[in-house]
Order: C-alpha cells, then structure tokens, then sequence
C-alpha cells in the first residue's frame, strides 16, 4: 500500500512506488528467460503495460498475485506470427525502444504504431543499427519515425556504432536483446552518451537475470552470444523520479520529506537531484532504503543536467522559488520525449508570471518573480504535470489541464500528492 500519513510537525512520509525504467527491463528479462520469473514491486502504469502486452503477444504468460507478478518466459522459443501483428506503444517511448529489438529476435511480422507523438519521435540510430545486425526493419513512411515493419528471423550479431548524443536507451535496446543474437553484438558509442545511468540500470538488470555485458566506460560494449535471461525472484526498489516531485515539494515549502523505499546507493541517476537540491540550499538525509528532504532559503545553481533529463522540469519548478538564476545545460535531447520539454516548459511557466529563456540545449529560469494562478498545459507530458503540482505548492490558483496524463508513469501521483 502507497500511502502519505502525517507525523508530528512538518514532516511527511511518503511510500513511493517500483521504478519504471527498472520494471521494464526486468519485464524484458524475465520474459526472455525460460521459466518462472516473481517481479515484486513492480510498477503499474500506462507505460510498463505496454511492455507487457507486447511481451505477451510473442507468448510471454503473466499473472498478477497480490502486489507481485508472475511471469512464465519464453527463452528462445517465442511464438511464431505467420501473419503481420499490428502492435500500439501508445506514447511509451521507452517501450517503443527497448522492445524494437526484441520483436526483431521473433520469427514473424510486426507492425509497431503509437499515438501522434510517438510518430514524432526520432528511431533512425537503432533502426541502422539493427539493420546493420541483420534485421530487417523498415519505416512505414521512409521519414526515420515510426510506424515501423519488422519482417524477422532473429538478429545475426555483428559490430555496430551508436551516436551518444542521441538517446541512451538505442543502447539499452541493443544490450537487452543481444544475448539472443546469433553471434556477439560489439557496440561502439561514438560521442559523448547521454544519460548514462540508464545504461548502469539495464547492464545492473541484465547482471541479476545472469547476462554479463564487457564493456570500455561508456565508449564500447559487448554482449557474447549464446548467454541466456536465467528466471529469478527480483525486487524493483522505489523510482527516483517520482520521488523528485515529494523532494521538490520540501524544498520549496521549507517542511521535511521522507521518501521511502527510495535507494541512494543504487543505479538511477536522477538521485543526482538531490545534490543539486543541497546546493541550493536544502538538507538531505541519506539512509539505505530512504530518503529526508528539507526546504530552506534557496539560491540558483549553474548544472549540466544531461545525465538525468527527466529532472529537468523538476528542477525549474524549484527554480522559481530560488534567489537568482538557475541554468540547466546540455538537455537538448529533451525536445524528443513525450513533449518538447524545453519549449513546453517556456510556455507554461510563462504564463505563471515566469521569466525563463529558451535556448537550443538549455534553458535559464529567473527566480523570485511575482507568479500568479493561471490555467496551465502539461503538453501530455507526465513529467509536466507533475512539476507544475510542486509550483501550485506555493502559487494559489495553479489548474492543471488532464491531469491523468500521470497515468503514464505514477498513477497514484494525485492520491499521494494530497
């Protein structure tokens, strides 16, 4: 049960659920392995259920018992589609990616479509590199978005090359797939990558599930051939990101938060918020399994964000309440999530009263000017939605257009938020 309680003062605790980008590559896992795989704590939202219709379309068996699910893997023998699949992702990016190359492994036709914005969202890395691998795999409208058609026997294996600056999770897609290649898959990172740590999180998976990645830093990597997802018990710790909203919270109010089942040592790298927090001017408490927050006087910060984008409209909600400036760089990659969420951003703590400034991979948000109440518009964007919450915090009158856009990664957001 997720669930906030007061305690005596101004603290609060809150339970936060499994991490999404955790649960979807321990779907991936436990779906590939033969056998029965336990996931507890996963998280139930839009996104990761996508994961597990697809999964479950090439035969995956899954059975939700109590707050743990139940899957039975396929190995390597999913089931053959003789005839074309339509398969619909939604807006689930994440999905979208790292399931490409494993519907690629399956004998069969595919054709995977989302909503609108998915359509928008640039796929050509993965889909030259899986081609490279011996897949085939071909855009519906020849514009390097989806739809996609995939047409597969399985992926041959081979040497590849990846841009960094384009999204980790090409990568993750390939590295999760890549023990079922015919022969070793050996990627190349050309640049610097972007949001490393989601890279520790799917190599941190893959290790529990019994597949070991060799790799140079960030610059190279190479999956051997011939491993195997062995089934397991598996637990999936609390998500960062959605505890950044409670953390957020304390820091703008001046109160103290507690952030259970929250890991400090573990791989997601959006716990980096919290140093950028304590720069600001707030006290962090670290335990094993948990997290304190408290707000104080908050004053802004200069950071790169390129390692955890999903921050970043966390963090400009902060910014508001902050003496001075805060500049967020190197987030150019945000214009491709499920917003242009440094466009999306401008626009609606503009119409707060807000002076921010856009620019092509960073943006600038002004403290300490006089907001007020309007009606704002979180572009269908979770991460959005979310963050203009923490500004209502402090900005009577803040109302949210579709708040269930949530759903996608924190259905209880609301609940908790009360």
């Amino acid at each position: 049960m997720n669930r906030m309680k007061k305690n005596p003062g101004d603290h609060r605790v809150v339970t936060i659920p499994g991490s999404k980008s955790i649960t979807h590559r321990a779907l991936i896992a436990g779906g590939l392995a033969a056998g029965k795989t336990v996931l507890r704590n996963d998280l139930r939202c839009e996104d990761t259920r996508h994961t597990a219709h697809i999964l479950e379309a090439i035969g995956v068996k899954m059975e939700r018992n109590g707050d743990h699910l139940v899957m039975e893997g396929i190995g390597e023998n999913a089931l053959n589609q003789p005839f074309e699949k339509a398969l619909y992702l939604g807006n689930s990016g994440t999905s979208f990616r790292l399931l490409l190359p494993v519907l690629a492994l399956v004998k069969g036709r595919f054709l995977m479509t989302g909503t609108p914005r998915m359509r928008e969202r640039p796929m050509g890395p993965l889909v030259d590199a899986l081609f490279k691998l011996g897949a085939e795999v071909l855009y519906v409208n020849n514009n390097g978005r989806p739809p996609i058609r995939i047409v597969s026997d399985g992926i041959l294996g081979g040497a590849v090359a990846l841009p960094g600056d384009a999204s980790s999770q090409f990568l993750s897609a390939l590295l999760l797939s890549g023990p079922y290649a015919r022969k070793d898959v050996d990627i190349t990172v050309k640049g610097d990558l972007v949001s490393k740590p989601y890279v520790d999180v799917t190599i941190d998976v893959m290790a529990a599930f019994g597949v070991r990645i060799k790799r140079q830093g960030y610059a190279s990597f190479s999956v051997s051939a011939g491993q195997q997802y062995q089934p397991r018990d598996y637990t999936v710790q609390g998500d960062v990101s959605s505890a950044s909203y409670f953390w957020a919270g304390a820091a703008i109010t001046g109160r103290t938060v507690t952030t259970q089942n929250i890991h400090p040592q573990g791989r997601q790298g959006d716990i980096r918020l919290l140093e950028v927090l304590e720069a600001m001017g707030c006290v962090v408490n670290r335990d094993s399994d948990r997290v304190s927050v408290s707000g104080g006087p908050l004053t802004g910060v200069d950071v790169d964000m390129g390692a955890m984008p999903d921050m970043v409209p966390t963090l400009a909600a902060v910014a508001l309440f902050a003496e001075g400036k805060t500049t967020i760089r190197n987030v150019g990659h945000l214009r491709f999530k499920e917003s242009d969420r440094l466009n999306a951003v401008t626009v609606e703590w503009r119409k707060l009263g807000a002076r921010v400034e856009e620019f092509e991979d960073s943006l600038v948000v002004h403290g300490g000017q006089r907001l007020s109440g309007a009606k704002v518009d979180p572009h269908d964007d979770h991460r959005l939605a979310m963050s203009l919450a923490v500004v209502g915090l402090k900005v009577p009158g803040v109302r949210i257009q579709n708040p269930a856009c949530v759903n996608k990664s924190f259905p209880q957001f609301w609940d908790l938020w009360k």
